[in-house]
């Protein structure tokens, strides 16, 4: 019988577990056999020993196990696309590459997750929009994927169940930067949801959980290692988290930047990611193009008002109000000010994300309520130049004293001097 205190201590002292063990660990979990502190010390350990190729393999069986699966070629007759992200500031990348992907001809279903630590969850940023439905049954996900051509959905219980407790009490015991944990988590729900070719986003620097490039192409290797041994197409994509994507950085205030996007009004960095995304995605589809004539079509989406035909319609189809004056608005909003002529240098993202946490726009406990209003627009961004006084960023709060607190520490993620940092693209690199 395998006894959770002697996995623990395994672990601890750096030992390799059984796979059928491992596996046991993680099903009785979920069955609440496991209690969250005995669970939440297996992480710790984790984190300090780590987990080989093997072990990784096992956990990610064993949530798999934990639910039901998905064939969904099977299912809908069409090769079914899949975009998941590590975890970014100010990342709502999915919200706007769901509908242009969908406009140009090629279903994208994807189960999301939400919070984790600094970062934003894209349920979370979908639950800002009022009455949208993130849970889904599994008829009526197929249903919208038919219909609509896009899905976005939490997991269910019947879903990889396993990942869906682990990832809340990952999220609240310091236990979130763990390569194998992160590959296995983002690779379970991706195979058991049934999507056949998937993009990754692998976010590197002060915002992500990987800070090096080094550590986010192992994580990239790892999980798309175990996607070809599943089946399918794997692209991963090594993207900047050096500083916030795009500007807005707080779940209403993302959505709302997602659908300018989509419209052709999204801040540069943010819309080139997204364009490159759906590029890459159209080229692992059904359509037998490559990822030039990708861009070109998914550019075309934008352009012709076709991609925010289908935002509006996919927000519609899962009960939610598509207008960005539904989105709820903070009732305070205060400018950080720039302290001097120069250049911005940085904007570190994970201060940011971490003020914005603060206002309320995550999670520090399993059980507390997001504020989908609050959050902070970054204006300026790495190498633009400003003037003493100017606007570098906005702060959304619920309050005077909060928002307050909130521009010290924005103001403190900027570093303004006098010349221009070194030019550094969205894209890192590509494993594929």
């Amino acid at each position: 019988m395998m006894r959770p205190a002697e996995l623990i201590e395994q672990k601890r002292d750096g030992g390799e577990h059984d796979p059928q063990e491992l596996a046991e660990l993680i099903l009785a979990y979920t069955r609440d056999e496991v209690p969250d502190y005995q669970m939440a010390a297996w992480c710790m350990a984790v984190y300090f020993k780590g987990l080989n190729g093997a072990e990784t393999d096992a956990l990610t069986d064993a949530m798999i196990r934990s639910g039901e699966t998905l064939d969904l070629h099977g299912l809908l007759g069409r090769k079914v696309v899949d975009k998941h992200s590590t975890g970014g500031v100010g990342d709502k990348t999915s919200i706007a590459v769901g509908p242009i992907v969908a406009a140009c001809g090629v279903p994208l279903g994807k189960m999301s997750g939400r919070g984790l630590g600094h970062t934003g969850g894209t349920l979370d940023k979908l639950e800002s929009i009022p009455g949208f439905r993130v849970e889904l049954s599994t008829e009526e996900f197929l249903a919208q994927l038919r219909e609509v051509g896009v899905a976005i959905v939490g997991q269910t219980a019947d879903l990889v169940p396993a990942d869906k407790k682990l990832y809340a009490l990952r999220d609240v015991t310091a236990t979130v930067d763990i390569i194998p944990l992160i590959a296995s988590s983002i690779m379970s729900k991706k195979l058991a949801a049934g999507a056949e070719a998937i993009v990754l986003d692998v976010k590197v620097g002060d915002g992500a959980f990987m800070r090096t490039l080094d550590e986010a192409r192992v994580l990239a290797e790892q999980m798309r290692d175990i996607g070809v041994r599943a089946g399918r197409e794997v692209t991963c994509l090594l993207t900047d988290m050096d500083q916030p994507l795009g500007r807005a950085v707080g779940n209403a205030l993302e959505v709302h930047e997602a659908r300018d996007t989509v419209r052709g009004d999204g801040p540069e960095d943010f819309a080139e990611l997204v364009l490159d995304a759906c590029a890459r995605l159209l080229a692992l589809s059904d359509l037998g193009i490559d990822v030039e004539e990708g861009r070109r079509r998914a550019e075309g989406a934008v352009q012709d008002g076709s991609a925010l035909e289908v935002y509006e319609r996919w927000i519609r189809a899962q009960g939610g109000d598509p207008d960005p004056s539904a989105l709820e608005q903070a009732p305070v909003r205060r400018p950080v000010p720039a302290p001097r002529d120069g250049v911005v240098q940085r904007v570190g993202a994970r201060a940011v994300g971490l003020a914005a946490l603060e206002l309320g726009a995550g999670r520090r406990t399993k059980t507390d309520h997001v504020d989908h209003a609050v959050g902070v627009l970054c204006f300026a961004k790495r190498g633009d130049t400003v003037l003493a006084g100017d606007d570098l960023a906005e702060v959304h709060a619920r309050d005077d004293a909060s928002a307050e607190h909130c521009v010290e520490a924005v103001l403190a993620a900027y570093e303004v001097g006098d010349e221009a940092p070194p030019e550094r693209g969205i894209l890192l690199d590509v494993v594929e």
